[in-house]
């Protein structure tokens, strides 16, 4: 399909030529500061016996320490390399009737943690997008099969029937009801004054308040607990709306929306979220069979209605179409505080480190807000176009994908689905390719569809695209396109970084290890930015040691660190500033704030002693068979005493022990070592040799402070326990004062 009438472009591409000059010279002085910095712990092997063996194991620690920070520190500097910022113009795109159809995946699980009515707002905003009606398709995927969700998929279909025409009618820019309902979304259309637009508004409203209560009624009616979601066996249930509504409005062109619940049954894996999706994308290539898929997280609603044509900015565009797999969209969040305690908008990752890997050959998948071109998921043979007919027989196509004839031949170019709405009959092919057992013995979740090897099915599907050739873009209006609901507690933060991490690693040191299969298959560049985002977790270990190895050995008089008067402390001195300075600079150049930066730090300490240490041992464990692969839905429910700590930047430490203990540990450490290491000082008058660690624990202690203000200070409820602040506390002085006698 051409991309445009004339000749115009459909998007631009710019390298941000200032701060690629930044970038790169930082890169040099900062690597030229490490080189000094391994040649001062190198000379060290070098000293007389007598001072090398008394010190040699903490010295090796910090220095094996450095090394893995430095490593670290080498593959981000990937992202760095060539950053690049995009542009689109969709009113250069062909008509609507040339436009292609898109099929929308909705997954949700648990309508206890995912509450009904948040999903049904994200599948009313799907269907409103602004894009030929006829040509949209909406999939939701329960896996609770839940008859809460399915009920409120029944009654959104209804309330989208005077929703959409709403929208149409009015230009509606935020589509979500929740958020255009809400005192936060302003009346900014051009109908704003019209007595009609606010009639109307008034009237839509009301339904709205009506479809909220109804979901609400049978909620309580049938007294829905956990109990009522079917997390056992069951069989798939499929139904597709229909049209047979008796109501005032008439002529409605409706988008296509289909609940979708596979089957189910214990001696079948079912493979997570990645599961879900294979089984939608099969279902709808026999129904829809668009030619590219939106994929949404069930709390991510359309925030603008215009992301379709911004995606086909590029996907019809004839440079870069033929090797196009999808259009990522960054991850918003409408729940955000100003200074976002938790790092929940995920900054660095959005803002810069996507934008490095679009400047080399595209972003990775990020698990919601992409269009993906549907045929890039059917495998190797995509990249040579699938032709059945030229396959030398049938078995070996079922072999591959199933067997299913229908799927089959939808893998055709010129396929015509024969699916028409009203046709249940016909609904047998999607309960077969529902089935849990059709995937047996066929390359899907290997080869085919989204991957299985990971938690993470994400990450995995997106390294395994660009290994078979395949590009990526990343695209970020100044209006963000989908919104979604940050994590607002701590719990929840750790837990889902635990899973993150897990799955990152566990792909770090699978067979798929970017540094070696990817090294192979993409530019070198590119498959550095994967290396970073798998050893990540790596942090733990570093940053376990920096806060125990030098207070303890300052407590006992162990140098570990350069004296102020030696020359090198300069290059530790620099190392320790660019680094700092360098993320704060990036901080500011994305619109964030001192507090922002200040936050980021103190939280990547947080995550990095405790869920990257525990995403990276549960990673370890899986790969020698001690535990199997788990996945539990994040908590979209809200909760106004959490979502009032957040708002008020209060961390809410209601946290399980696995978090709170090592953090509340490590700070005792470091105060038990700064008082004793000081008063030492003070008797010695070492301040020279000992002015690093002493700094070092001292940085810790402040960036830390809010465990200390929720420790003593605070008297709420997210405070810390005191229970378990006493054993921790007492537990760890009695440890340290062991340790100062050995």
């Amino acid at each position: 399909m051409e991309a445009s009438q004339g000749t115009l472009p459909l998007n631009t591409c710019h390298v941000q030529k200032l701060l690629l000059i930044i970038n790169r010279l930082h890169m040099l002085l900062h690597s030229m500061a490490l080189g000094f910095l391994f040649y001062y712990r190198v000379c060290f092997l070098f000293q007389d016996q007598e001072n090398r063996v008394s010190h040699l194991l903490p010295w090796l620690l910090v220095f094996t320490s450095e090394i893995i920070l430095s490593f670290i520190w080498f593959l981000g500097q990937a992202y760095r390399w060539r950053p690049v910022s995009r542009f689109v113009f969709p009113e250069r795109l062909p008509e609507d009737d040339k436009l292609p159809a898109v099929d929308v995946f909705i997954c949700t699980a648990d309508p206890i943690k995912e509450p009904t009515l948040e999903v049904m707002n994200t599948v009313l905003s799907s269907m409103a997008l602004d894009y030929p009606q006829e040509k949209i398709h909406v999939y939701l995927s329960d896996d609770g099969c839940s008859p809460m969700t399915l009920y409120g998929v029944r009654k959104a279909w209804e309330f989208a029937r005077w929703w959409l025409p709403f929208c149409r009618r009015y230009k509606i820019k935020n589509r979500c009801p929740k958020a255009y309902f809400s005192a936060l979304e302003s009346d900014d259309n051009d109908f704003a004054r019209s007595s009609f637009y606010m009639e109307d508004k008034q009237k839509i409203k009301r339904k709205y308040e009506a479809f909220k209560e109804e979901i609400e009624t049978f909620r309580k009616a049938e007294a829905f607990s956990r109990d009522s979601i079917t997390v056992g066996d069951h069989s798939s249930v499929i139904e597709v709306m229909q049209e047979d509504i008796i109501d005032d409005v008439d002529n409605v062109k409706m988008p296509q929306l289909v609940y979708v619940s596979r089957e189910r049954k214990s001696s079948s894996p079912h493979h997570f979220k990645a599961g879900a999706l294979n089984v939608l994308l099969r279902v709808s290539a026999v129904m829809s069979n668009s030619p590219y898929i939106l994929d949404l997280d069930c709390d991510m609603f359309c925030n603008d209605p215009t992301s379709a044509r911004y995606a086909m900015c590029f996907h019809l565009d004839p440079k870069i179409s033929s090797s196009l797999s999808f259009v990522q969209f960054p991850q918003k969040f409408h729940n955000i505080s100003k200074k976002d305690i938790y790092d929940s908008q995920l900054r660095s990752l959005f803002t810069l480190q996507w934008q490095g890997m679009d400047g080399l050959k595209g972003p990775v998948l990020s698990g919601t807000g992409f269009y993906m071109k549907r045929v890039s998921l059917y495998g190797n043979q995509a990249n040579e176009g699938i032709d059945p007919q030229g396959w030398t027989d049938l078995l070996q196509l079922r072999e591959y994908f199933g067997s299913s004839n229908e799927f089959i031949k939808s893998l055709t170019q010129n396929y015509t689905s024969v699916f028409f709405p009203g046709r249940n009959t016909l609904l047998e092919e999607p309960h077969l390719l529902a089935s849990c057992r059709y995937e047996t013995g066929t390359k899907w979740g290997q080869d085919v569809g989204f991957l299985y090897d990971s938690v993470v099915e994400d990450f995995l599907t997106g390294f395994i695209l660009h290994c078979n050739g395949w590009n990526s873009v990343f695209c970020e209006p100044s209006r963000p396109q989908f919104l979604g609901t940050a994590t607002t507690n701590l719990n929840d933060v750790l837990i889902q970084g635990t899973r993150w991490y897990s799955g990152l690693f566990e792909n770090g040191i699978s067979k798929f290890c970017p540094l070696i299969y990817g090294s192979l298959r993409m530019p070198l560049l590119q498959s550095l930015c994967f290396a970073e985002l798998t050893y990540f977790p790596l942090y733990c270990l570093p940053l376990w040691c920096f806060a125990t190895i030098p207070q303890l050995c300052l407590q006992r008089g162990i140098p570990l660190y350069p004296k102020v008067s030696d020359t090198f402390f300069i290059v530790f001195f620099f190392i320790f500033l660019s680094s700092l300075s360098k993320h704060l600079l990036e901080v500011f150049l994305t619109g964030g704030t001192l507090h922002n930066w200040i936050n980021e730090q103190r939280i990547w300490m947080m995550k990095s002693t405790t869920c990257d240490l525990y995403g990276c041992l549960d990673a370890l464990l899986k790969k020698v068979g001690i535990r199997q692969a788990s996945f539990l839905p994040t908590d979209k429910a809200e909760d106004d005493e959490q979502t009032l700590l957040y708002q008020n930047d209060k961390y809410d430490f209601r946290a399980s022990n696995i978090f709170i203990v090592p953090m509340l540990a490590l700070l005792t450490v470091n105060i038990f070592c700064l008082v004793v290491g000081v008063y030492r000082v003070i008797l010695v008058g070492d301040w020279d040799k000992m002015f690093i660690q002493v700094a070092l624990a001292s940085f810790i202690i402040t960036v830390n402070y809010p465990i200390i203000e929720g420790l003593v200070i605070r008297k709420d409820k997210g405070r810390i326990s005191q229970s378990v602040a006493i054993y921790v506390i007492l537990f760890t002085m009695i440890f340290l004062t062991f340790c100062k006698f050995l």
